[in-house]
C-alpha cells in the first residue's frame, strides 16, 4: 500500500531512487539484527548496487504527476521510504525467523511461509476488494483494456504467477543465504530491467543504461566472491577439524 502511494504522487524517476535505498536499509538492519559481517567486498557491493539502481532512476526523465501538492509529494516521499525501510526490515525479521524459532533446515519451510502470507494477503485484498466497491468497476477495466478481455485476464495471471515466483526465490535466498545476499539480487534485477526492455520492446538503449548494468555486474560479482572467499574458509576450517579428529584417533 505504501509503495502504492508514492507511486500515485511521485514520477517514475523519484520512485526508483528512493526505491534503491532498501539495500542501504537492508545492510543496516543485517547488522544489528542478523549480526551480519560487513567485509570490504559487501560493502563496495551495497554502494555499487544502490548507484546502478539510482541510475536507472535518473535515466527515467517521465514527470511528477500533475496536479501534485507538496503535502501529498511529501506523502509520496515519506511512503516510499517508508515502504523501503519496512521491507528490508521484513527480510531482516525472517532471516532471524529461521535462524531463531524454526531452525529447520528443509525447503518446504520455505513454501510454508509463501503459502500463508500469500493466503492472508488473499484475503485481505479481496475483503478489500469488496468493502471499497471496487469490484463494480472490473467488467469496465477488462472492456476497457487495449488487447481484450482474455489479455487482460492472462496478464493477472501472469502477474500473480511471476509474482509468486519471485515470492519463493526472495525467501529462499534468505533461507540459504542472506537476507542482505536476498536484497542484493532484487537490486542486481533494478538494472536489468532496462536491459530486457531493450530486447524484448526494443526500447532506446543509451549509455546510462550500459554504465548502470556494468555497476550492477560489478557490484554482483564482488558481493559473489566474497561468498565464495566464506565458503572456501568454512572448507578449510572443516578440513582442519577432520584432520585434527583423525590424529587424535590414532
Amino acid at each position: 500500500m505504501l509503495y502504492s502511494i508514492g507511486l500515485l504522487y511521485l514520477s517514475a524517476s523519484t520512485f526508483s531512487l528512493i526505491c534503491a535505498t532498501q539495500l542501504v536499509f537492508n545492510a543496516i538492519f543485517a547488522f544489528f539484527i542478523n549480526s551480519q559481517k560487513f567485509t570490504v567486498l559487501i560493502m563496495n557491493s551495497v554502494v555499487v548496487l544502490t548507484l546502478s539502481a539510482s541510475l536507472v532512476g535518473l535515466n527515467n526523465d517521465s514527470d511528477a504527476p500533475s496536479g501534485v501538492s507538496k503535502w501529498n509529494y511529501f506523502l509520496g516521499f515519506a511512503s516510499t521510504i517508508g515502504a523501503s525501510a519496512l521491507y528490508s526490515l521484513l527480510l531482516s525479521l525472517t532471516q532471524l525467523w529461521f535462524q531463531k524459532v524454526l531452525k529447520k533446515e528443509t525447503f518446504s519451510v520455505v513454501l510454508e511461509i509463501q503459502i500463508f502470507a500469500s493466503l492472508v494477503a488473499t484475503c485481505v485484498s479481496v475483503v478489500g476488494l469488496f468493502a471499497s466497491g471496487e469490484w463494480k468497476t472490473l467488467e469496465g477495466e477488462m472492456d476497457g483494456f487495449g488487447k481484450g478481455r482474455v489479455a487482460y485476464v492472462m496478464t493477472l495471471v501472469g502477474a500473480a504467477i511471476a509474482w509468486q515466483v519471485c515470492s519463493v526465490g526472495v525467501v529462499g535466498l534468505i533461507f540459504v543465504v542472506s537476507s542482505l545476499f536476498s536484497n542484493v539480487i532484487g537490486t542486481l534485477s533494478l538494472a536489468l530491467t532496462p536491459i530486457a526492455a531493450v530486447i524484448v520492446f526494443q526500447d532506446a538503449m543509451n549509455d546510462i543504461k550500459v554504465i548502470a548494468l556494468l555497476l550492477s555486474l560489478w557490484g554482483f560479482s564482488t558481493y559473489i566472491y566474497q561468498n565464495y572467499l566464506d565458503d572456501l574458509k568454512v572448507k578449510v576450517m572443516q578440513t582442519e577439524v577432520n584432520e585434527a579428529s583423525n590424529h587424535s584417533s590414532y
